[in-house]
This record gives C-alpha cells, sequence and structure tokens, in this order.
C-alpha cells in the first residue's frame, strides 16, 4: 500500500495553493469599433466577430 514518507509541514502544504491567483483577461482591440475586447468574442459595442455583423445593434 502506497504510504507517504513523512509529514508535510502546514507550511509546506499551503504554500502549493498559495499561487493560485486569478490573472487578468487578455483584452484586444475591436477592429471595426476600435473597443478593448476579450478575444474570440462578439465585440459588446458593435456586435461584430471576425469582420462580419454578427448581432445587429438596434437603433435608438
Amino acid at each position: 500500500m502506497a504510504v507517504p514518507k513523512g509529514k508535510i509541514s502546514r507550511a509546506r502544504k499551503h504554500s502549493r495553493s498559495a499561487n493560485w491567483r486569478i490573472s487578468a483577461p487578455n483584452l484586444v482591440e475591436c477592429p471595426h469599433c476600435h473597443e478593448m475586447i476579450k478575444s474570440h468574442k462578439v465585440c459588446d459595442n458593435c456586435g461584430y466577430y471576425d469582420g462580419k455583423a454578427v448581432v445587429v445593434k438596434k437603433e435608438d
């Protein structure tokens, strides 16, 4: 049966999970309206993705 060789201290155990942090999202500029958007997503401002109108915005 597999048994750990020795006790792992609390500092060593907790330091493994200490580096799990949230990274900032990668933002790119929309080529159509030049807003900053998440990559590979439809632009919320103009509705374009990959140079094509995907979502049609209503005019007020």
